[in-house]
């Protein structure tokens, strides 16, 4: 079959809907994955400088060409264990989409795994839960090679009120 076929029949046949590209990370053994349009940067992981009376879970800020970039250690935004950061830790920039306005943050996981395009039909909705990952912060559960993987809603997650408030109080 020429190329010339298998496009015309891809056009006559259309995906049912299209896909998003996600990059996927890890945090305490569990995949996590967060839209890669809002991903600026991936760093590796960096002392931030201290912003006294910010909330346990902000590590400091990291001064990013220019941009000062408050920098937010999701283990214990989730209450999960701490430890020792290594080489595998890395700080993921992302931008933020506000209400009122955009914002550039940093969050610091384990390790990043890959990137994956995801058909919106394969993202389920997430069980209503409470605990150390309340449901407001999940788009929805997918798998990937056979695993469960928690994809994630940075703005909800980013733009919670006690965030907002005590970010910018820093």
């Amino acid at each position: 079959m020429s190329d010339v076929q298998n496009t015309v029949e891809n056009l006559e046949n259309p995906v049912d809907e299209y896909s998003d590209q996600y990059l996927t990370f890890v945090l305490e053994g569990e995949e996590f994955a967060i839209d890669i349009l809002r991903v600026q940067e991936i760093k590796s992981w960096d002392k931030a400088t201290n912003l006294p009376g910010s909330p346990y879970y902000v590590e400091g800020a990291i001064n990013l060409r220019g941009t000062i970039v408050p920098i937010i250690d999701l283990r214990k935004r989730f209450n999960l264990p701490e430890i020792d950061f290594d080489y595998t830790t890395v700080v993921i920039v992302v931008k933020v989409l506000g209400d009122e306005r955009d914002r550039i943050m940093g969050i610091i996981v384990d390790a990043v795994s890959d990137v994956h395009s995801l058909a919106q039909s394969s993202i389920r909705p997430a069980p209503d839960m409470k605990g150390k990952l309340d449901s407001q912060f999940v788009t929805g559960l997918t798998t990937i090679n056979d695993k469960m993987v928690i994809v994630m809603d940075i703005d909800a997650l980013m733009n919670s009120d006690e965030l907002v408030l005590e970010t910018e109080e820093a």
